[in-house]
């Protein structure tokens, strides 16, 4: 909604504007730099009919500074009312859709409708913003695909997004069948921000479980890996308008309902609860707490009274009638139980109540009690705390006192240590809570108000919004910096992210090179880079083999597969590859071709390391079901890939911890890859049988004028860092490729497997193998393959 109030006038029926201060929307410029310019884009609380759009949309750019986007009715109510009220604002607040009574159905029709709502939106705001220049900022739930329409338009866009609601933990997410476009239109944003670590930690959990994306913490920021690009994760409580409540306060209007409820109330001590009609803000069960307290403590009775606001609802349905029905039985219940003809146990102030009413009923209140049983934020408790501080009940000189509970399913509950916090099932704790409230001594009280009066004044609305702001700026700073591009259609479009000098090798420059050269030095990885990770069996296919003896049979190169596998693997996997160099176990053994003996990369290696790191790694097995050991000659490697993602890789990084620090003395590599950590020799590594390689091809005298190194993991970086350092004066050209568009140190990428094995093909189809009395192996046209 745009922060704006909208009235018709009786007498030229034209809509008359002004600027809604209790917007949220509106006090977010407090934050910003005073030059700022700031254009608001969003719906309007009111129906304009079609005749009428262009001169409201003018007058309100020309005057406001904001942009309607004018979806229609009919629209609107299937986005706003069926698909983000019924069905993504249950499931955030973890009700899930177990029957037809509990919670409405997904419905395809009300997700094309929020499909559609986001896209004029993101129409609107390229109507009105520059890329290049301006920042977007999103907020909230009903807006979570609008990034990838923007990201869509300008891959370099700025753009930043707000949730305002919990992020539900990935058990509840993931039976969202729209989870991935929704998860995919949140990480198309530079930088997402949320309430409390909570949520934070349940979007990250989501996006590893389901997109096997790994985050870490970057100089205190934490940043996920997407692409190329760091979405950065942004974790601040909203804060409140300070200056907006204090001028309320200080209205006379104000001042007379103090006055007021002073005389009405006098000698009681009161309780104020401000809370919407819906569900989950736990009406019923604060009424039944207080019934409890009153019948626990019966010197309470006639001294406590129990004010309780309710907002209108935001949404209507058989839940809110629910919730309203049973909240008004249990009222009634109490005040006929422990009523008498000058004493309500529980005022309900069921109707529109006016900010300067709700803030005279903050400033009387000796307690404030938030019990919702999920909230994604809730300033109740902010607005009740500074209330307190500048009541006008009190004189300059009297000390300010304030006590909260506060359900510890709330967002702001973090942010509130001095408060009781309590869990809004627990109706026994719950009493008790409000009975230690009530009961504190003074001193006490105010050492409470203190310390949270100094955490609110400190952290308001305009803090919030300035910290967002200049973490935007952050993290988008790098723009220009990189080469981006767009892969993918419609809600699954997304940009990768990458430096500007990597590029896909192309078939056609490598061929040529490949031509010219007179010795070669190829290296290639196997798993994920010959195979596919996904493969279950591992074994070379007859295409693939028949490259690789094209290759090796070639005089003018030579062709190492350089693996982290066993030998024994390689040896019987790529037997019928005679003239084949291979490198196992990251280099520790190698070979020249079939005919000669492995040797050992370290000679007189110390391996007692052994005996420390294998308990260790069986205890993690034992503790991590779907983990493994696989033993080397030369090392140990314990797997993951089957755990549990977020569980596998939490005991992953334990494990690296725990084997660095008992094998701190000893000869011996602890390293993190992808599902796995290895321990190997020191001084063992792919970049060393590179460096070999072509030291011994330089020392016979037939130094190579062509490398080409391909790989896809972490372990293939050594190679092509070593391949640019240790190539000889004359060696014009170098391929250092990875497989997959990622951040490396190589300088070309290719998409995937079935590329690289596509590539070679085409370099063994220009090659000039040894006479063999064989028939030819290799058949395939260079047409066919490009």
């Amino acid at each position: 909604m745009l922060p704006l109030h909208i009235q018709r006038d009786p007498d030229t029926l034209k809509l008359t504007f002004s600027f809604d201060e209790d917007s949220l929307l509106w006090q977010l410029k407090d934050g910003f730099a005073p030059e700022s310019e700031i254009v608001y884009i969003g719906s309007l609380k009111v129906e304009v009919d079609a005749s009428e759009q262009e001169e409201v949309a003018q007058k309100l750019l020309e005057e406001y500074n904001c942009v309607p986007t004018f979806i229609p009715h009919d629209l609107y109510k299937k986005f706003y009312g069926g698909f983000c009220k019924h069905q993504l604002w249950p499931l955030f607040h973890y009700m899930l859709p177990m029957s037809p009574d509990h919670a409405d159905r997904f419905d395809r029709a009300l997700w094309k409708a929020y499909v559609s709502a986001n896209k004029i939106f993101a129409d609107k705001v390229m109507e009105v913003a520059n890329p290049e220049d301006d920042y977007i900022w999103v907020h909230d739930y009903h807006l979570m695909i609008l990034p990838t329409f923007l990201r869509n338009r300008c891959n370099r866009v700025k753009l930043g997004f707000f949730l305002h609601s919990p992020f539900p933990s990935s058990e509840i997410y993931r039976t969202l069948p729209v989870r991935d476009e929704i998860l995919k239109g949140l990480l198309n944003c530079d930088l997402i921000g949320f309430h409390t670590f909570d949520y934070a930690r349940h979007f990250l959990s989501c996006c590893s479980r389901m997109m096997g994306l790994d985050y870490e913490s970057k100089r205190g920021h934490i940043g996920l890996d997407y692409l190329g690009r760091t979405v950065y994760i942004k974790i601040l409580p909203m804060g409140i308008h300070m200056g907006r409540l204090e001028s309320v306060l200080n209205l006379p209007i104000t001042m007379r309902k103090v006055k007021e409820i002073a005389e009405r109330f006098k000698g009681k001590k009161l309780i104020v609860g401000v809370d919407d009609m819906d569900i989950f803000k736990g009406l019923s069960l604060k009424l039944l707490a207080f019934e409890y307290l009153l019948q626990l403590y019966p010197l309470l009775r006639g001294k406590l009274v129990l004010i309780q606001i309710v907002n209108p609802a935001r949404s209507v349905g058989k839940d809110v009638q629910e919730a309203k029905r049973e909240t008004y039985l249990i009222l009634n219940r109490i005040n006929e139980a422990y009523g008498s003809p000058d004493y309500q146990p529980v005022v309900i102030i069921d109707r529109p109540v006016a900010r300067y009413e709700k803030s005279a009923y903050y400033s009387m209140a000796d307690c404030c009690i938030v019990n919702a049983v999920r909230d994604g934020m809730n300033l109740v408790p902010y607005k009740y705390i500074v209330c307190r501080q500048h009541s006008p009940h009190f004189d300059e000189n009297s000390a300010r006192t304030s006590m909260l509970v506060v359900s510890e399913f709330v967002g702001c509950s973090p942010s509130l240590s001095g408060a009781i916090r309590v869990n809004p099932w627990d109706i026994e704790s719950v009493a008790s809570a409000i009975n230690s409230a009530v009961v504190m001594k003074e001193p006490e009280k105010q050492l409470r108000h203190e310390k949270h009066y100094r955490y609110v004044s400190t952290h308001d609305v305009a803090y919030w919004a300035g910290s967002f702001m200049q973490d935007l700026e952050r993290a988008s700073k790098d723009h220009y910096n990189k080469r981006c591009w767009g892969i993918g259609f419609g809600l699954g479009f997304r940009v990768v992210s990458l430096s500007p000098g990597f590029r896909k090798l192309s078939a056609d420059c490598i061929v040529s090179a490949y031509k010219r050269s007179n010795k070669r030095a190829i290296f290639l990885d196997y798993d994920g880079t010959l195979v596919p990770h996904s493969s279950i069996a591992k074994t070379p296919g007859p295409e693939l083999i028949n490259i690789l003896n094209t290759l090796s049979d070639d005089p003018k190169n030579v062709v190492f597969i350089i693996s982290g596998r066993r030998k024994d693997m390689l040896s019987e996997w790529l037997d019928s590859c005679e003239r084949l160099g291979l490198a196992a176990e990251h280099g520790y053994f190698m070979r020249w071709n079939r005919n000669s003996d492995w040797q050992p990369g370290l000679v007189g290696a110390d391996f007692e390391w052994k005996e420390i790191a294998k308990p260790v790694m069986e205890l993690y097995k034992e503790a991590t079901d779907g983990s493994s050991i696989e033993t080397k000659y030369s090392g140990l490697v314990w797997h993951h890939q089957d755990a549990d993602p977020d569980f596998g890789a939490c005991q992953a990084n334990e494990l690296m911890v725990h084997l660095e620090n008992v094998l701190a003395n000893e000869p011996a590599l602890v390293k993190r890859g992808r599902h796995i950590v290895e321990v190997k020799p020191q001084g063992v590594s792919k970049g060393l049988v590179a460096e070999k390689v072509l030291s011994v091809m330089t020392e016979k005298g037939e130094p190579p004028d062509f490398i080409t190194c391909i790989g896809d993991d972490r372990s293939d970086e050594d190679m092509f860092e070593s391949i640019v350092k240790n190539a000889v004066a004359n060696t014009s050209e170098i391929f250092a490729c990875t497989v997959g568009r990622k951040p490396s140190k190589a300088k070309y990428y290719l998409d995937d497997t079935a590329e690289v094995v596509k590539l070679l093909s085409g370099l063994a189809n220009t090659s000039h193998p040894k006479p063999s009395n064989n028939p030819p192996r290799f058949q395939v046209t260079f047409d066919a393959v490009f």
